[in-house]
């Protein structure tokens, strides 16, 4: 692979401005230099393969239709060097802390509303708050035990957060499936550099899980609630199920008795289910309380868990904090219920409900990003430097309509690292998505997902939208003592 060309006009997370690889992925940019570009081609090749017999695929919902693709992977990882990882990893176990105290604060007392450091009119208009939810405690008084947070670096490489998706994160089992791949490409690399790994995630979730179980004693019976397959994201449903050891099941399978105890059938007549990890959203998981059509989730779910007969991750209730809106508060909250600073800062937010925040947003919307407050997957947004002049009088007349439901945020010079064309290394912008879990502790993933452009110069990275993903390698520095930097 010949490095001698590629350049970029941002922050590159492997080589620098000057041409040089960064010390943390010197070996790997040597080690690519020595390879032809048949070999590479032939190792990409390999790794298109293998993600096609692992049938690594996201559904795409497009024109009405449901396309079944594999996820395009590229074969050069990114690279992070574990010192900085260490403080990333502390700020988002930070960020974890607060919005559990946010969202059990929110469904209790509300003390952050009353405070004011929240606003009321926020809470009142959200989508994503439950009523039904109010004064329950979960276990552990834990909402959100399961977080991908998506994480930026500007030009200036400074690393950001983006949002926090506490709904129905998914994507990790991409980040664990890519490093298999990376695995079988790059034995040699493996076997001679300090990178840490990933695949104690699946056991990490299941206890995780397990500890929240109704029945501590005894060995809980966990299950992984999906809508089945037509979800966009059933590859995974099934493949954390297969990694835990749990029941994949759909809303059919369970029901909930008399005695509130939620039940599995099976062959062997009723099975006691004590910890569900639900893959459907809130609206949908008990038509007893939500949408009384849904067929995706089961009658007397809510009250089993009510109940205290069953427990779910996440916990109904907890994408009140899943809010883009609400995301713009999240240093407050570090603030208010842990008396620290924020350890990540976040990417900078304009508010469209206040008046004078709105002002600027109408008043400079070609250059900013425009976001809906519950909007997931890249939909519904708008890319001010992109967009046309009819579409962006389209999102002012939406914003003055409804101002409580829109945010924007500059135009990041995102990051890039290179990916590989037939034309040599090519840069592409990416983000990055760690996955939390909280339980007693909390745990996060070693680096994540890192999702990549695959088109040059797009900022979207989203997979519904195109994306495509790398391995993303925590490499330890320490190993590299005496090498230059």
């Amino acid at each position: 692979m010949d490095w001698a060309k590629y350049r970029t006009t941002t922050f590159d997370e492997l080589i620098q401005a000057d041409g040089r690889p960064r010390p943390a992925a010197r070996r790997l940019v040597e080690y690519l230099a020595g390879l032809s570009g048949r070999e590479l081609a032939e190792r990409q090749l390999a790794a298109d393969v293998v993600a096609r017999v692992q049938g690594i695929t996201f559904t795409v919902y497009s024109d009405g239709r449901n396309v079944d693709r594999t996820l395009p992977f590229d074969l050069i990882p990114r690279i992070i060097p574990l010192s900085e990882w260490q403080r990333t990893e502390a700020g988002l176990k930070q960020r974890m802390r607060a919005l559990n105290l946010f969202i059990g604060d929110i469904y209790g007392k509300q003390q952050i509303v009353k405070d004011k450091v929240f606003p009321a009119m926020l809470l009142k208009d959200s989508v994503n708050f439950r009523a039904q939810c109010v004064g329950i405690t979960p276990p552990l008084g834990v909402w959100a035990h399961i977080c991908g947070s998506d994480l930026v670096r500007d030009g200036d490489g400074t690393l950001y957060a983006l949002e926090d998706n506490l709904r129905i994160p998914s994507g990790v089992s991409y980040m664990l499936e890519n490093r298999m791949v990376a695995k079988r490409v790059f034995p040699e690399l493996f076997e001679t550099s300090s990178i840490l790994p990933v695949d104690e995630y699946p056991s990490q979730l299941y206890d995780t899980l397990a500890a929240l179980s109704p029945r501590p004693g005894d060995t809980p019976v966990i299950a992984l609630l999906t809508p089945g397959v037509f979800n966009s994201a059933y590859f995974e449903h099934a493949y954390l199920a297969q990694s835990m050891g749990i029941e994949l099941v759909e809303g059919s399978d369970l029901f909930v008795a008399d005695d509130d105890c939620t039940y599995m059938r099976t062959v062997y007549g009723p099975k006691r289910v004590d910890v569900i990890y639900r893959r459907v959203d809130d609206l949908f998981i008990d038509p007893e309380v939500f949408l009384p059509e849904s067929v995706l989730g089961a009658p007397g779910l809510i009250r089993s868990w009510r109940a205290g007969k069953v427990a779910l991750a996440n916990a109904p209730g907890a994408g009140v904090a899943d809010d883009k809106v609400v995301f713009a508060y999240v240093p407050k909250m570090i603030k208010y219920y842990l008396d620290e600073d924020p350890i990540l800062p976040n990417v900078p937010s304009y508010l469209c409900h206040n008046a004078k925040e709105r002002r600027y947003v109408l008043d400079n919307i070609e250059k900013l990003v425009v976001k809906p407050a519950n909007e997931s997957g890249g939909y519904g947004m708008l890319i001010g430097p992109r967009s046309t002049k009819r579409q962006r009088e389209k999102f002012k007349a939406l914003i003055e309509a409804n101002p409580r439901n829109y945010m924007a945020q500059p135009t990041l010079a995102l990051s890039t690292a290179p990916i590989v064309t037939k034309q040599g290394p090519s840069p592409r912008h990416i983000d990055l998505r760690p996955f939390v879990l909280s339980r007693q502790d909390t745990y996060v993933t070693t680096g994540g997902l890192t999702r990549v452009a695959m088109v040059k110069g797009s900022l979207v990275v989203n997979s519904s939208q195109g994306g495509g993903a790398k391995d993303t390698w925590v490499v330890d520095l320490s190993d590299h003592e005496g090498e230059d930097a």
